[in-house]
């Protein structure tokens, strides 16, 4: 701090304007603390990588290439209509939902009197931070509590650097205004698969390269299976067990067990995953030590120590703005001195593929190695009446629960929406709901929500839709 200066003084200080961020920043000042949000890049920023050039952007561009793709599976119906779409036009309407999203947020912080700071923080001492302003000048804060919500950024590839023209991280892709004709995509998990199929229904040829052994790897194989099979129908091609080392400005050059390829392609896509952005923080003026990987391990309750909190992609655990903001709200509790503590039953995971897959709760190998007996029922989509209409069979619901309690301990599924039905399995789980509460629940008909139901009956051995099949048990 430059002699003389006084440092404006603040109850909480939040580094980083994303879902766990601004979240952690409106729910302290509703206590009536005095708070802080210190964003690099202030108030353009809030909403994070999530809204600005992540999960907000990439669902409307995944809705829109979703929408062209149905009108062309809807020909056996009638349907006639050719859909095609203009990346320049679709920009423009992105920016429009994304800015309209982030004025949201910003009319809320207003309204409850958080300042946004723009710049890069870095700490001082352990109750003192500054910033370097996009002004060039430095703003000096002594905080009695500090949450860093600093998110992460995408994980580098040595070889496949992205240089804003052909080799690309998700945001560049995001930013095309045409569409490629050849798109590769380094890496099988959610952020490629999910890109790679909307540009495939978009028009391109698609090629996806995993080093793993398949698609998806922290997903059980049963729920990537329907997803194999249309990524097949889109004509994706997918190579597995397959490393990429580097790309001449027509081809990648791919390398498996046994063979050294050369994909040609107009576009290359880096997404091998995320790493948090806690290097640049000067961490050890708060006494915080980040693990191996960058990491920040906390308490149940978010807290490092007893004025420091950490929540969202820097700590261990799935990267996920919803957990994000749910950890946020417990780490300022914590900080305001309420006993607490982040323990959710179930956090939901998501892919916006096609079709889509959620998951929430232990699976049938997790309840097994906890020593649970699990009773499994799997739905299948194709016995749905409301996914008949819309032209889906690929697809299914499974229910893990207690075989001895009748507890409902998972719901994973595979289908149209999943990422909007998954949330039943979410309230059922977290509330400790039995087969018997679930089969008494009335939903309505002809909806897709009704598979829930249906897989509860079908857990009970008195299923309505489906013929009974053998239960799955230890016993």
């Amino acid at each position: 701090m430059v002699v003389g200066e006084v440092p404006e003084s603040v109850d909480l200080l939040v580094v980083g304007g994303g879902p766990g961020g601004y979240v952690a920043a409106i729910r302290a000042a509703q206590l009536g603390r005095s708070v802080v949000l210190v964003d690099r890049d202030g108030e353009a920023g809030l909403g994070g990588v999530c809204l600005n050039v992540g999960c907000i952007p990439s669902k409307a561009l995944i809705e829109v290439a979703d929408a062209a793709h149905m009108m062309s599976r809807l020909t056996p119906a009638g349907l006639t209509a050719q859909g095609t779409v203009d990346l320049s036009t679709w920009q423009a309407w992105r920016r429009d939902l994304v800015n309209g999203l982030k004025d949201g947020i910003r009319g809320l912080l207003r309204s409850v009197n958080v300042t946004v700071q723009a710049g890069e923080l870095r700490f001082t001492r352990p109750n003192q931070a500054v910033v370097a302003t996009p002004e060039g000048t430095a703003r000096y804060y002594e905080f009695t509590d500090v949450v860093i919500a600093t998110g992460s950024r995408p994980a580098p590839l040595p070889g496949l650097v992205p240089d804003g023209r052909q080799i690309l991280d998700s945001t560049g892709l995001l930013d095309l205004t045409e569409i490629p004709k050849r798109l590769v995509v380094v890496g099988g998990g959610y952020i490629g698969l999910e890109l790679g199929t909307a540009f495939a229904k978009l028009g391109a040829h698609v090629t996806i390269v995993e080093a793993a052994s398949h698609l998806l790897p922290t997903m059980d194989a049963a729920l990537v299976r329907p997803v194999l099979a249309r990524l097949r129908q889109l004509d994706i091609t997918v190579l597995t067990e397959t490393l990429a080392e580097d790309f001449d400005g027509a081809a990648l050059r791919v390398r498996s067990r046994d063979s050294v390829q050369h994909i040609k392609a107009d576009v290359v896509l880096v997404a091998v995953g995320r790493v948090p952005n806690t290097d640049q923080l000067g961490l050890d003026k708060l006494g915080v030590t980040p693990d191996s990987r960058g990491y920040l391990a906390v308490a149940d309750d978010r807290r490092l120590n007893r004025h420091v909190a950490a929540i969202g992609d820097v700590t261990p655990g799935p990267a996920l703005a919803h957990k994000a903001s749910a950890e946020a709200l417990v780490a300022v509790a914590a900080l305001s001195g309420q006993r607490v503590a982040f323990q959710p039953q179930a956090i939901p995971a998501i892919v916006f593929s096609d079709p889509e897959i959620a998951s929430a709760g232990l699976t049938e190998s997790q309840a097994r190695a906890e020593g649970i007996d699990p009773l499994v029922a799997t739905f299948p989509l194709a016995a749905s009446g409301r996914a008949a209409t819309l032209g889906e069979k690929q697809g299914f619901v499974q229910l893990i629960a207690d075989n001895d309690t009748k507890a409902v301990l998972g719901v994973h599924m595979v289908g149209p929406r999943a990422s909007e039905l998954i949330g039943q399995g979410v309230v059922a789980i977290e509330m400790g709901a039995t087969l018997d509460d679930v089969v008494g629940v009335i939903l309505p008909h002809p909806t897709l929500s009704e598979q829930f139901t249906e897989v509860a009956h079908l857990a009970q051995g008195y299923p309505i839709h489906v013929p009974l099949p053998r239960r799955s048990s230890s016993r």
